[in-house]
């Protein structure tokens, strides 16, 4: 059985308007409804140092933190070195040597003309230290004595303080719940993949958000990744949206036109409208939901991390949260008919049961 963490009802209107949605949170949302990668991307949209230090922030690093600070400074001297060492690029000074790390964020969002080099050469380092602090972190976490249960327990929280400060903002939220999914959820899903063993649970921590109008997903999404999730850590591949289609939701607002002119063009990009979410949920059935690796500190668990060999690792590790998001409307569509929850565990278990009885993965027709 699944457990309700929180449920918010409100019923006074949102504060947040289309006008706050800015050129890089559209590009965050773009990325994670196709669930492409920030590797494939080749500029930013952050511009001065307060929004540089808002994106580290989300990222779990406090920009007046010297240790955080170092950390930082350490994964860009790799980035550096990568580069230098292993790619053989030549780099100017103020990138090899800045004063200040958060430079290289604003020069990575910054054309000069007609020639983009070091525009593109920043771009390479951001790129590099997303890799670096992810792949370390995943290494903290392997060596760290902390449960997995410990650590979506403190993501659990920091996300229901968040809901919490949505809702006293004025955010118009029907609905900020979250649950856990049980060992026999998780057995009966991994029976339902193809890969069983090999395959990953994203969804062992998911909460669910309900707006009241359609037109009012777009901006809370900009707002979850500027002060809730890092969006360049949304898991690539992962993402599904059948319900919002951001080149039609564009067109409807002159603000969102005018933003979405200088979106950059990606090489193969996909259609941020993809199909069903689940071939177990009804045909009608419509969402957003996409997997986020969500940041934890864990200096706060293991006290001894607080040492001067911290910046190797970071003190901060990484776990999987699912989100799914919805209008009201369509939420009550979700729960009718064919979508009905008790019709999609009746699919999923009869699909299960063939496997198990006849090794096929296959519907019956």
């Amino acid at each position: 059985m699944t457990r309700d963490i929180l449920n918010i009802d409100t019923s006074f209107p949102s504060r947040l308007g289309p006008e706050d949605l800015d050129l890089q949170g559209l590009e965050a949302i773009r990325l994670l409804l196709n669930g492409s990668s920030v590797i494939d991307w080749h500029k930013l949209d952050i511009t001065t140092i307060e929004e540089v230090n808002q994106f580290l922030r989300v990222q779990l690093l406090e920009p007046e933190d010297m240790g955080d600070m170092f950390r930082l400074r350490f994964v860009f001297n790799q980035a550096i070195t990568y580069l230098e060492e292993h790619l053989q690029m030549r780099l100017p000074k103020e990138l090899r040597q800045p004063d200040d790390v958060r430079d290289i964020f604003i020069t990575a969002s910054t054309y000069t003309g007609r020639f983009r080099r070091k525009q593109t050469q920043a771009c390479m380092i951001l790129k590099l230290m997303h890799v670096i602090n992810h792949m370390e972190a995943a290494d903290l976490k392997f060596q760290s004595p902390i449960s997995e249960a410990l650590l979506l327990d403190r993501a659990e929280k920091r996300i229901i303080r968040h809901a919490n400060k949505m809702r006293d903002s004025g955010f118009n939220l029907l609905a900020f719940y979250g649950s856990r999914k049980t060992r026999t959820s998780m057995i009966t899903k991994l029976l339902s993949k193809q890969e069983t063993i090999a395959a990953t649970i994203f969804d062992k921590l998911r909460f669910r958000i309900v707006v009241a109008e359609k037109e009012e997903v777009v901006p809370v999404l900009a707002h979850l990744t500027k002060t809730l999730f890092p969006f360049n850590y949304v898991i690539p591949g992962e993402s599904h949206n059948n319900l919002i289609h951001l080149r039609e939701a564009v067109k409807e607002r002159h603000h969102y036109t005018e933003l979405a002119k200088n979106l950059q063009r990606l090489h193969g990009e996909k259609d941020e409208l993809a199909g069903e979410i689940n071939p177990y949920s009804g045909q009608s059935y419509r969402m957003i939901n996409f997997i986020v690796d969500f940041p934890v500190r864990v200096d706060a668990i293991l006290p001894e991390l607080n040492t001067d060999s911290s910046y190797m690792l970071g003190q901060t590790v990484f776990v999987m949260v699912e989100f799914q998001v919805v209008d009201r409307d369509t939420s009550d569509k979700n729960e009718q008919g064919e979508n009905a929850h008790a019709l999609y565990k009746s699919r999923q278990r009869k699909i299960v049961e063939g496997r198990l009885l006849k090794g096929s993965l296959y519907k019956d027709k």
